[in-house]
């Protein structure tokens, strides 16, 4: 099995998305665990279901 590029990794008050191969934080910080948005970032889904993702769970925060 092939390391995950991106993965959740839980920070004070939530949680992060880290990217292994460029060795930063990628995007915001969430409250709850955004494994659909992980999912879809490994299995390098379209850029547009990866919007929707993001929308879907920066309206969550709210």
């Amino acid at each position: 099995m092939s390391r995950r590029r991106y993965v959740a990794r839980g920070v004070r008050c939530g949680y992060r998305i880290w990217d292994n191969k460029g060795r930063r934080w990628w995007g915001d910080l969430y409250e709850l665990c955004p494994d659909d948005l992980v999912t879809a970032l490994n299995a390098k889904a379209s850029p547009e279901s990866i919007t929707a993702l993001l929308k879907q769970y920066r309206a969550m925060k709210r």
